[in-house]
């Protein structure tokens, strides 16, 4: 009787493992976490008439509830530029910042069914984004005219602002050999919705800075592995 249920036990690890194993296999795994480095090019839609394109680098930090819904914090820094002396207000700025953002990221393929349809294959890693961030920055200014006499514009040589960011992309997967998710590169449009007029250091008109970014990044899969209801390649 003893040997008997000993070789039930046996025999049902031995299931178990090779449901497990199997499940590995047809692409159902992925990993809680990703760690991931990108660049960004800026502009700032401000006080300055003239806009410049600036570089910024960032890293992240993402937990993946799924492969398709993912919490990313992120920290970056880099330049904001804009106007030039020839400007008819004169005004020039410069900016050395630091930001930092949550977000939450929801891809297409956590909302539909993409296994019967090339085409929704083709677009559930596009997604759209939105959370909360903080930058500070350290600015230098051309604040009085050398074009109109007199003519001075207010405002803050350092500054701490809070923004909305509003981002869409697209995330290009790449598998490994149980068809997991291992590298991704990132593709995405960000604009900032930034709650004062103080990001280029003018006080000037009543509409508040905003800043945009073109960002291309890539993220490696790390941590432990868990499984999603759905296969996440075909």
């Amino acid at each position: 009787m003893r040997n008997l249920t000993l070789k039930a036990l046996v025999l049902t690890a031995i299931i178990c493992f090779t449901s497990l194993i199997s499940k590995a296999q047809i692409g159902y795994n992925y990993a809680q976490f990703d760690a991931g480095v990108a660049g960004a090019l800026n502009q700032v839609y401000g006080d300055a008439q003239s806009i410049t394109k600036t570089a910024s680098e960032r890293l992240s930090l993402n937990y993946n509830q799924t492969p398709f819904l993912n919490y990313i914090l992120e920290g970056e820094g880099g330049k904001l530029e804009g106007g030039k002396h020839s400007d008819p207000t004169n005004r020039v700025f410069s900016n050395s910042y630091a930001a930092f953002t949550f977000r939450i990221q929801v891809q297409a393929g956590e909302l539909m069914d993409y296994s019967d349809s090339p085409f929704k294959n083709g677009l559930k890693n596009l997604y759209i984004s939105s959370g909360i961030g903080y930058v500070v920055n350290h600015l230098t200014t051309t604040r009085l005219s050398t074009i109109i006499p007199d003519y001075y514009t207010p405002g803050e040589n350092n500054s701490n602002e809070i923004f909305i960011p509003a981002r869409i992309g697209y995330e290009f997967k790449f598998y490994n050999q149980f068809d997991e998710p291992s590298v991704k590169i990132d593709l995405g449009y960000q604009y900032n919705f930034v709650m004062g007029d103080e990001l280029d250091g003018f006080k000037a008109g009543k509409a508040n800075d905003q800043f945009s970014q073109i960002c291309l990044g890539v993220k490696f899969a790390i941590g432990s592995k868990i499984s999603y209801r759905k296969q996440i390649t075909y």
